[in-house]
């Protein structure tokens, strides 16, 4: 079950996720944004790592995150203008006026439904809000067996500047749950600030999937077909991949 993100991971997610994850899969995601004819929906557009600047490039983009205190940075960093295009929403039950031609959930999104129901709900309702012939994106990734078996302990993410002079540190820990497919995580954050440093932890769960899974959920969905790439460069899946990349095909 998603648990709220605390205000201080919100503060800090923009500065360790454009230098973590820009990379992987920001031109990816911009590139279908960009060469969609019609409305867009971005399900958890967070503080808008991608949302700006797909709505920067022109992109009729709309956007819906369960997270109050992601989608208050967002906000804060959008002309009021456009304050409308974004509201919070579940992937379960989003209800919008219109249909989308694209819909994309980046990053993990679908990994916060930890219950097959919940899942299955999520699919059917994006179907249902998406245009004919319409087209839906989401990745997971591809399960690293000994890291399930293993875990992490306190490893350092991120560590660097937040302002000129003043330090943060992120340190991940996890206990996989094999029964239940859950990955339990632990961020820690330090920080200083004010001539103190600063601390606090987040704890949340991610569920991982397999291939089949994957495929079978789909297939019990509304969806009319999909197909699976294993990277953000469009590549098949292969003994090497490490992500899913979901269409999913109205």
């Amino acid at each position: 079950m998603f648990s709220e993100y605390p205000d201080f991971f919100a503060r800090f997610y923009d500065l360790i996720y454009h230098k973590v994850r820009d990379d992987v899969d920001h031109l990816f995601y911009l590139d279908k944004i960009r060469h969609s004819e019609g409305k867009v929906l971005e399900i958890g557009a967070g503080t808008g790592r991608l949302f700006i600047d797909a709505l920067n490039s022109g992109a009729d983009i709309y956007g819906i995150d369960i997270s109050r205190s992601m989608l208050d940075v967002l906000k804060n960093n959008l002309d009021k203008k456009y304050h409308d295009r974004v509201s919070l929403q579940n992937i379960i039950d989003f209800r919008f006026r219109e249909k989308f031609d694209l819909i994309v959930a980046p990053f993990r999104v679908f990994m916060h439904l930890t219950e097959k129901e919940d899942q299955l709900k999520a699919l059917n309702n994006v179907c249902q809000n998406l245009n004919r012939n319409g087209l839906f994106i989401f990745d997971t990734f591809v399960p690293d067996l000994n890291q399930l078996i293993t875990g992490l302990d306190c490893v350092t993410d991120f560590d660097g500047e937040y302002e000129p002079g003043r330090k943060l540190k992120r340190i991940v820990s996890t206990r996989p749950d094999l029964v239940n497919q859950l990955i339990n995580v632990t961020f820690r954050f330090e920080w200083d600030g004010q001539n103190k440093l600063h601390r606090s932890e987040w704890e949340t769960c991610l569920r991982y999937f397999f291939r089949f899974e994957l495929e079978h959920l789909v297939e019990r969905s509304c969806f009319l077909n999909y197909s699976i790439k294993g990277d953000f460069k469009g590549n098949d899946l292969s003994k090497d991949s490490r992500e899913f990349i979901m269409f999913c095909y109205n």
